[in-house]
């Protein structure tokens, strides 16, 4: 259980759907700008299997720059309040603690964070609010986070401060069944960091906080596979999905939950066999 009211089958694995109401994301940018249409569409990631919406007002691809407070704020709230109205369960992507504080008042139930916490002001959100929360780990910012990414043992550094973490909300109060940690691929991490990552998931997986992977329709995939249009990725992404639930994740933040769901429930199915 990440939130209150938020029960999700960790067993069989759950699915996050992405909603970006963003002008400039890498696959979706765009699209969903009109909070009637952004609804809409969050309608059909729940009727195809998500457990829950993760609506993001800023992009985080590589290069990206930010936008202020307020822009995000006209972005996200008029989606995330449409959606709470529908009874959708929802996690708002974001490193702003202010965005966070208000889209948790409105009804959201988990603040997914990029930025893993590193603001004490969202650490203090998430602990007032009692809400779930994703800690996620990125080298460095959206902006140069791609520039150069170095590590000395990229799976031991990852976990290393995904656990410092997620001790520090505990610390301030986050109760241990609020947190999920999410290894961030993608995020400051060239093609090497990222397959090592998801072969050695079981490492993240083997402490007691549910793993997040994030692996959607990202540019590795397609310098693995030379599907350059990211919407063509989904097939990719679903043999990660599966791939990841067999080595301990457990929920999964996607674009096309139906071809997700397909994949964990036959994961799951070979999982569970004798």
């Amino acid at each position: 259980m990440l939130g209150e009211g938020l029960e999700l089958d960790l067993e069989a694995g759950a699915l996050m759907g992405v909603l970006n109401v963003t002008p400039d994301s890498f696959s979706d940018g765009g699209l969903y700008t009109d909070p009637g249409i952004a609804v809409s569409h969050a309608l059909d990631l729940v009727a195809g299997g998500a457990a829950i919406v993760d609506v993001g007002g800023e992009s985080t691809r590589p290069g990206s720059t930010g936008v202020s407070e307020d822009d995000e704020l006209s972005r996200v709230m008029p989606v995330v309040e449409g959606l709470i109205a529908k009874q959708v369960s929802v996690s708002i992507d974001t490193s702003k603690p202010a965005v966070a504080a208000a889209a948790l008042q409105a009804g959201a139930l988990v603040i997914n964070d990029v930025n893993g916490f590193r603001d004490p002001a969202m650490t203090t959100v998430a602990a007032e609010h009692g809400c779930g929360v994703v800690v996620m780990h990125m080298q460095g910012t959206p902006r140069i986070m791609q520039d150069d990414p170095s590590y000395e043992d990229v799976v031991l550094e990852v976990e290393s401060l995904l656990l410092a973490r997620a001790a520090a909300l505990e610390d301030a109060g986050v109760a241990p069944q609020r947190i999920a940690i999410d290894p961030g691929i993608g995020f400051g991490k060239a093609l090497n960091h990222n397959l090592s990552i998801l072969k050695h998931l079981e490492r993240l997986a083997s402490h007691r906080y549910p793993v997040v992977l994030g692996t959607s329709r990202k540019s590795f995939l397609g310098h693995l596979t030379s599907i350059h249009d990211p919407e063509s990725r989904d097939g990719a992404t679903a043999v990660t999905t599966a791939l990841g639930f067999v080595q301990g994740a457990r929920i999964f933040r996607v674009h096309d939950v139906v071809s997700s769901r397909h994949a964990l429930q036959i994961a799951s199915a070979i999982v569970a066999s004798d």
